[in-house]
């Protein structure tokens, strides 16, 4: 992957540094997004530098500012002079029990999980097929199989599952569009550990999974899947495989 360009949304912590960490040890140059991670953006951009000279570098931008989204691809642009690879990571999540739900949280999980995803791959679009490159959207396993009290983040999740099919439609041949459905990898900081328990009593591989099982994947859509579009990889350990 020497010399490309890879932009990461969300790439400043959790999964989408990990993603970061690992397309960058291909020998990419690697765009950190963060909205409001400055300084973990920061000493990432540092780590990743220390590393190999002048590959990385690091972006603020809100998701759901289309213009903001603009300004960042052609900022890219000017800065590398292409852009390969898109990897729309960044994602909201947290709990809309019905009843509750304000419109304020559907625009804020339809930001990060749809609005930013679909705007920010057609600003990128036109210089990922110059580049013959490709997308890659991060997903869920509960974006069609609801979990409980999240009904937003799950219609917003489903969303990004069409778009993923449609963009992979709409920009062949050049670009390639695919997506990463992850299971148990990080568990929300309010689940007990009986709740935890008994969701990895349900994986067949009876573990929870680990950051880089999402970002090798999304390494091999990038690198080594040249005749796959369109598709959802899960990855859970068999989780949704079972009853």
């Amino acid at each position: 992957m020497v010399e490309k360009v890879v932009l990461v949304t969300g790439a400043a912590k959790r999964i989408g540094a990990q993603i970061a960490k690992t397309l960058h040890a291909e020998g990419a140059f690697v765009v950190i997004h963060y909205r409001d991670s400055a300084d973990e953006a920061e000493a990432l951009v540092s780590q990743l530098n220390n590393q190999r000279a002048h590959s990385a570098t690091s972006y603020q931008a809100e998701l759901g500012n289309v213009a903001a989204l603009q300004c960042m691809v052609a900022d890219v642009i000017t800065l590398t002079g292409r852009l390969d690879v898109l990897v729309n990571n960044a994602s909201g999540f947290y709990p809309t029990p019905i009843g509750e739900i304000q419109e304020q949280d559907w625009q804020q999980l339809l930001d990060s999980n749809l609005k930013g995803p679909l705007f920010l791959s057609q600003a990128a679009a036109p210089y990922l097929k110059k580049s013959k490159g490709c997308i890659v959207n991060m997903v869920d396993i509960h974006a069609d199989r609801p979990i409980a009290n999240h009904s937003v983040y799950c219609a917003a999740k489903a969303g990004l599952v069409m778009l993923t099919k449609s963009l992979a439609t709409d920009l062949g041949p050049d670009v390639r569009v695919n997506a990463v459905a992850a299971g148990a990898i990080i568990w929300p900081e309010a689940m007990g550990s009986n709740q935890s328990d008994e969701i990895v009593s349900r994986i067949a591989l009876k573990r929870r999974g680990e950051l880089g099982d999402i970002a090798d994947t999304v390494l091999f859509l990038v690198n080594r899947a040249s005749y796959i579009t369109g598709q959802i990889i899960t990855v859970d350990g068999g989780r949704t495989v079972q009853q």
